[in-house]
Protein backbone atom coordinates (compact mmCIF):
# COMPACT_ATOMS: atom_id res chain seq x y z
CA UNK A 1 0.00 0.00 0.00
CA UNK A 2 1.70 3.84 -0.40
CA UNK A 3 1.52 6.00 2.24
CA UNK A 4 2.63 9.86 2.23
CA UNK A 5 5.07 11.38 4.52
CA UNK A 6 5.42 15.03 4.92
CA UNK A 7 8.94 16.05 5.00
CA UNK A 8 9.54 19.28 7.62
CA UNK A 9 10.64 21.61 4.66
CA UNK A 10 6.87 20.28 2.90
CA UNK A 11 8.23 18.73 0.23
CA UNK A 12 6.21 15.44 -0.14
CA UNK A 13 8.21 11.69 -0.20
CA UNK A 14 6.23 8.73 -1.39
CA UNK A 15 6.92 5.51 0.18
CA UNK A 16 6.24 2.03 -0.70
CA UNK A 17 5.38 -0.79 1.96
CA UNK A 18 5.43 -4.41 0.84
CA UNK A 19 4.55 -6.54 3.29
CA UNK A 20 6.16 -10.25 3.35
CA UNK A 21 4.03 -12.89 3.14
CA UNK A 22 3.64 -15.81 6.35
CA UNK A 23 4.83 -13.89 9.75
CA UNK A 24 2.59 -10.97 10.14
CA UNK A 25 5.20 -9.63 12.66
CA UNK A 26 7.62 -9.56 9.92
CA UNK A 27 7.31 -6.93 8.04
CA UNK A 28 9.73 -5.35 5.03
CA UNK A 29 9.60 -1.83 4.48
CA UNK A 30 11.24 -0.58 1.05
CA UNK A 31 11.75 3.08 1.26
CA UNK A 32 11.85 4.31 -2.46
CA UNK A 33 12.28 7.81 -2.93
CA UNK A 34 11.25 9.66 -6.14
CA UNK A 35 14.80 9.44 -7.94
CA UNK A 36 15.56 8.46 -11.22
CA UNK A 37 13.45 5.14 -11.28
CA UNK A 38 10.43 6.94 -10.78
CA UNK A 39 8.57 8.75 -13.75
CA UNK A 40 7.84 11.90 -14.28
CA UNK A 41 3.98 12.11 -15.17
CA UNK A 42 2.42 14.49 -15.59
CA UNK A 43 -0.20 16.31 -18.62
CA UNK A 44 1.15 20.23 -18.59
CA UNK A 45 5.35 19.34 -18.10
CA UNK A 46 7.84 17.00 -20.16
CA UNK A 47 10.73 15.53 -17.80
CA UNK A 48 13.43 14.35 -20.02
CA UNK A 49 17.17 13.37 -19.52
CA UNK A 50 19.05 15.17 -22.21
CA UNK A 51 22.65 14.15 -20.36
CA UNK A 52 23.93 12.37 -17.17
CA UNK A 53 22.16 14.37 -13.87
CA UNK A 54 20.75 17.43 -16.08
CA UNK A 55 16.70 16.99 -15.88
CA UNK A 56 14.58 19.15 -18.61
CA UNK A 57 11.25 20.17 -17.22
CA UNK A 58 9.16 21.48 -20.93
CA UNK A 59 6.60 23.43 -20.23
CA UNK A 60 4.07 21.08 -22.75
CA UNK A 61 0.36 23.00 -23.65
CA UNK A 62 1.97 23.94 -27.09
CA UNK A 63 -2.05 24.61 -28.81
CA UNK A 64 -2.09 27.16 -25.50
CA UNK A 65 0.51 28.53 -25.98
CA UNK A 66 1.94 27.06 -22.40
CA UNK A 67 -0.80 28.90 -20.48
CA UNK A 68 -1.31 27.88 -17.08
CA UNK A 69 -4.33 26.36 -15.94
CA UNK A 70 -5.43 24.38 -12.66
CA UNK A 71 -3.35 20.97 -12.73
CA UNK A 72 0.25 23.35 -13.90
CA UNK A 73 0.21 24.85 -10.48
CA UNK A 74 -0.22 21.71 -9.16
CA UNK A 75 2.13 19.45 -11.38
CA UNK A 76 4.47 22.30 -11.13
CA UNK A 77 4.75 21.75 -7.16
CA UNK A 78 4.64 17.95 -7.47
CA UNK A 79 7.75 17.69 -10.21
CA UNK A 80 9.95 20.41 -8.30
CA UNK A 81 9.83 18.63 -5.14
CA UNK A 82 10.58 15.19 -6.84
CA UNK A 83 13.33 17.04 -8.53
CA UNK A 84 14.80 18.21 -5.48
CA UNK A 85 14.82 14.69 -4.06
CA UNK A 86 15.89 12.98 -6.78
CA UNK A 87 19.74 11.98 -6.46
CA UNK A 88 20.40 11.49 -10.27
CA UNK A 89 19.25 15.68 -10.82
CA UNK A 90 22.15 18.18 -10.31
CA UNK A 91 21.00 20.87 -12.83
CA UNK A 92 17.35 21.71 -14.05
CA UNK A 93 16.70 23.28 -17.25
CA UNK A 94 13.29 25.27 -18.15
CA UNK A 95 11.82 25.70 -21.70
CA UNK A 96 8.48 25.67 -23.52
CA UNK A 97 7.42 23.43 -26.41
CA UNK A 98 5.77 24.97 -29.42
CA UNK A 99 5.45 28.65 -30.44
CA UNK A 100 6.85 30.49 -27.39
CA UNK A 101 7.56 30.11 -23.93
CA UNK A 102 4.34 30.65 -22.05
CA UNK A 103 1.50 33.47 -22.44
CA UNK A 104 1.05 33.54 -18.43
CA UNK A 105 -1.86 32.44 -16.62
CA UNK A 106 -4.71 30.65 -18.38
CA UNK A 107 -7.66 33.08 -17.72
CA UNK A 108 -10.31 30.18 -18.55
CA UNK A 109 -8.46 26.84 -16.96
CA UNK A 110 -8.30 28.22 -13.44
CA UNK A 111 -10.50 27.25 -10.72
CA UNK A 112 -10.26 30.47 -9.01
CA UNK A 113 -11.99 32.68 -10.90
CA UNK A 114 -15.55 31.05 -10.90
CA UNK A 115 -15.65 31.69 -6.91
CA UNK A 116 -14.10 35.20 -7.47
CA UNK A 117 -17.07 35.60 -9.66
CA UNK A 118 -19.49 33.69 -7.20
CA UNK A 119 -21.68 35.84 -5.03
CA UNK A 120 -20.01 34.08 -2.38
CA UNK A 121 -19.90 36.26 1.02
CA UNK A 122 -16.91 39.10 0.94
CA UNK A 123 -14.88 37.79 3.75
CA UNK A 124 -14.98 34.49 2.73
CA UNK A 125 -14.18 34.86 -1.08
CA UNK A 126 -11.48 37.35 0.63
CA UNK A 127 -10.27 34.66 3.08
CA UNK A 128 -10.35 31.46 0.04
CA UNK A 129 -8.36 34.01 -2.39
CA UNK A 130 -6.02 34.90 0.12
CA UNK A 131 -5.71 31.08 0.22
CA UNK A 132 -5.10 30.60 -3.58
CA UNK A 133 -2.66 32.93 -3.98
CA UNK A 134 -0.47 32.01 -1.44
CA UNK A 135 -0.83 28.39 -3.04
CA UNK A 136 -0.27 29.41 -7.00
CA UNK A 137 2.90 31.20 -5.05
CA UNK A 138 4.30 27.96 -3.98
CA UNK A 139 4.38 26.85 -7.95
CA UNK A 140 7.00 29.03 -8.02
CA UNK A 141 8.31 29.23 -4.90
CA UNK A 142 9.29 25.59 -5.22
CA UNK A 143 11.54 26.53 -8.39
CA UNK A 144 14.12 28.38 -5.53
CA UNK A 145 13.41 26.03 -2.65
CA UNK A 146 14.84 23.30 -5.11
CA UNK A 147 18.37 23.39 -4.33
CA UNK A 148 19.29 22.37 -7.72
CA UNK A 149 20.46 25.29 -10.30
CA UNK A 150 17.41 26.19 -12.65
CA UNK A 151 18.22 27.16 -16.15
CA UNK A 152 15.21 29.36 -17.80
CA UNK A 153 15.60 28.70 -21.61
CA UNK A 154 12.83 31.51 -22.95
CA UNK A 155 11.94 31.87 -26.70
CA UNK A 156 9.52 33.97 -28.38
CA UNK A 157 6.66 35.85 -25.61
CA UNK A 158 6.96 35.32 -22.20
CA UNK A 159 4.02 36.96 -20.66
CA UNK A 160 2.90 38.00 -17.02
CA UNK A 161 3.38 34.78 -14.96
CA UNK A 162 5.99 34.34 -17.28
CA UNK A 163 8.39 36.38 -15.72
CA UNK A 164 6.83 35.63 -12.47
CA UNK A 165 8.51 32.01 -13.16
CA UNK A 166 11.60 32.83 -14.37
CA UNK A 167 12.65 35.35 -11.93
CA UNK A 168 12.77 32.29 -9.42
CA UNK A 169 14.88 30.78 -11.72
CA UNK A 170 18.97 30.82 -11.03
CA UNK A 171 19.97 31.43 -14.66
CA UNK A 172 17.79 32.57 -17.48
CA UNK A 173 18.91 32.24 -21.43
CA UNK A 174 16.81 33.95 -24.04
CA UNK A 175 16.50 33.56 -28.25
CA UNK A 176 16.72 36.77 -30.19
CA UNK A 177 13.05 36.61 -31.29
CA UNK A 178 12.07 36.55 -27.06
CA UNK A 179 10.13 39.32 -25.61
CA UNK A 180 8.55 39.57 -22.30
CA UNK A 181 6.02 41.88 -20.31
CA UNK A 182 5.43 41.95 -16.26
CA UNK A 183 0.89 42.12 -18.23
CA UNK A 184 -0.78 42.44 -15.02
CA UNK A 185 -1.98 45.56 -14.83
CA UNK A 186 -3.20 45.47 -18.23
CA UNK A 187 -5.93 43.05 -17.13
CA UNK A 188 -6.37 44.42 -13.94
CA UNK A 189 -4.45 43.58 -11.12
CA UNK A 190 -0.92 43.63 -9.88
CA UNK A 191 1.44 40.87 -10.48
CA UNK A 192 1.22 38.70 -7.38
CA UNK A 193 3.20 35.40 -7.84
CA UNK A 194 6.69 36.97 -7.56
CA UNK A 195 7.88 39.48 -9.97
CA UNK A 196 6.97 42.38 -7.80
CA UNK A 197 9.42 40.83 -5.39
CA UNK A 198 12.15 39.27 -7.32
CA UNK A 199 12.45 41.55 -10.56
CA UNK A 200 14.10 44.33 -8.96
CA UNK A 201 16.80 42.34 -6.77
CA UNK A 202 17.48 40.65 -10.12
CA UNK A 203 18.27 43.55 -12.30
CA UNK A 204 19.40 46.66 -9.62
CA UNK A 205 17.18 49.00 -10.94
CA UNK A 206 13.96 50.27 -9.02
CA UNK A 207 13.08 53.00 -11.82
CA UNK A 208 12.91 50.47 -14.56
CA UNK A 209 11.19 48.17 -12.71
CA UNK A 210 8.51 50.00 -11.73
CA UNK A 211 8.04 51.51 -15.75
CA UNK A 212 8.11 48.07 -16.94
CA UNK A 213 5.43 47.23 -13.84
CA UNK A 214 2.89 50.36 -14.21
CA UNK A 215 2.79 50.24 -18.38
CA UNK A 216 3.06 46.82 -19.22
CA UNK A 217 4.98 47.76 -21.92
CA UNK A 218 6.59 44.98 -24.14
CA UNK A 219 10.43 44.87 -23.81
CA UNK A 220 12.84 42.70 -25.94
CA UNK A 221 15.91 40.19 -25.93
CA UNK A 222 18.47 43.30 -25.97
CA UNK A 223 17.02 45.27 -23.32
CA UNK A 224 16.29 41.94 -21.08
CA UNK A 225 20.53 41.40 -21.38
CA UNK A 226 21.10 45.32 -20.46
CA UNK A 227 19.11 45.17 -17.51
CA UNK A 228 20.66 41.92 -15.99
CA UNK A 229 17.42 39.35 -16.51
CA UNK A 230 19.05 36.82 -19.33
CA UNK A 231 22.75 36.71 -19.36
CA UNK A 232 23.14 34.84 -22.79
CA UNK A 233 21.42 35.21 -26.33
CA UNK A 234 20.93 32.90 -28.91
CA UNK A 235 19.87 33.01 -32.50
CA UNK A 236 17.51 30.43 -32.11
CA UNK A 237 16.05 28.09 -29.41
CA UNK A 238 17.79 25.09 -30.71
CA UNK A 239 20.74 26.78 -30.30
CA UNK A 240 19.54 28.19 -27.04
CA UNK A 241 18.84 24.70 -25.62
CA UNK A 242 22.38 23.48 -26.50
CA UNK A 243 24.25 26.14 -24.66
CA UNK A 244 21.50 25.31 -22.12
CA UNK A 245 22.42 21.88 -21.96
CA UNK A 246 26.44 22.46 -21.78
CA UNK A 247 26.13 25.09 -19.46
CA UNK A 248 24.31 22.21 -17.26
CA UNK A 249 26.74 19.59 -17.85
CA UNK A 250 29.88 22.21 -16.28
CA UNK A 251 27.27 23.00 -13.09
CA UNK A 252 26.43 18.81 -12.88
CA UNK A 253 30.30 18.24 -13.47
CA UNK A 254 30.82 19.75 -9.90
CA UNK A 255 30.89 18.62 -6.44
CA UNK A 256 26.75 18.44 -5.92
CA UNK A 257 27.36 19.65 -2.12
CA UNK A 258 29.20 23.34 -3.26
CA UNK A 259 27.11 23.66 -6.23
CA UNK A 260 23.70 23.08 -3.85
CA UNK A 261 25.05 24.68 -0.94
CA UNK A 262 26.08 27.99 -2.79
CA UNK A 263 22.33 28.44 -4.11
CA UNK A 264 20.87 28.31 -0.35
CA UNK A 265 23.49 31.01 0.91
CA UNK A 266 22.61 33.29 -2.72
CA UNK A 267 19.15 32.73 -1.81
CA UNK A 268 19.46 33.63 1.90
CA UNK A 269 21.80 36.20 1.31
CA UNK A 270 19.69 38.28 -1.36
CA UNK A 271 16.77 38.70 1.54
CA UNK A 272 19.43 39.02 4.93
CA UNK A 273 21.83 41.41 5.89
CA UNK A 274 25.28 40.96 4.95
CA UNK A 275 26.28 40.26 8.78
CA UNK A 276 23.64 37.34 8.84
CA UNK A 277 24.25 36.25 5.46
CA UNK A 278 28.48 35.67 6.39
CA UNK A 279 27.57 33.80 10.04
CA UNK A 280 24.78 31.52 7.61
CA UNK A 281 27.57 30.83 6.04
CA UNK A 282 29.80 29.57 8.61
CA UNK A 283 27.41 27.31 9.67
CA UNK A 284 26.73 26.10 6.00
CA UNK A 285 30.65 25.71 6.15
CA UNK A 286 31.21 24.23 9.41
CA UNK A 287 29.31 20.76 7.74
CA UNK A 288 29.98 21.12 4.37
CA UNK A 289 33.62 21.41 4.33
CA UNK A 290 34.30 17.94 6.51
CA UNK A 291 32.67 16.76 3.09
CA UNK A 292 34.73 14.17 1.04
CA UNK A 293 34.08 16.45 -2.27
CA UNK A 294 36.80 18.91 -1.01
CA UNK A 295 39.68 16.28 -0.72
CA UNK A 296 38.42 15.06 -4.03
CA UNK A 297 38.35 18.31 -5.80
CA UNK A 298 41.85 18.85 -4.09
CA UNK A 299 43.41 15.80 -5.39
CA UNK A 300 42.23 15.89 -8.34
CA UNK A 301 43.25 19.48 -9.35
CA UNK A 302 46.86 18.04 -8.31
CA UNK A 303 46.63 15.19 -10.17
CA UNK A 304 45.42 17.19 -13.04
CA UNK A 305 42.39 15.11 -13.59
CA UNK A 306 38.75 15.51 -13.70
CA UNK A 307 36.84 14.76 -9.93
CA UNK A 308 33.64 12.42 -10.01
CA UNK A 309 31.55 13.22 -7.24
CA UNK A 310 29.19 10.46 -5.35
CA UNK A 311 25.41 11.42 -5.60
CA UNK A 312 23.56 13.54 -3.44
Amino acid sequence: MWGRISMKLGEPVKYMFKSVQGNSNNLSISLRSMSSTAKYDFTTLQVTSPSEYVKHVELNRPEKRNAMNTAFWREMKECFNALAIDEDCRVIILSGAGKMFTAGLDLQGNDIFPKLMSEMDVGRKAFFTYESVKDLQESFNVIEKCSKPVIAAVHSACLGAGIDMIAACDIRYSTQDAWFSIREVDIGLAADLGTLQRFQKITGNDSLTRELTYTARNFYADEAKSIGLVSRIFQSKEEMLKGAVEMANIIASKSPIAVQASKKVMVYSRDHSVAEALDYQCQMNSAMLQSEDVMKAATAMMNKEKPVFSKL
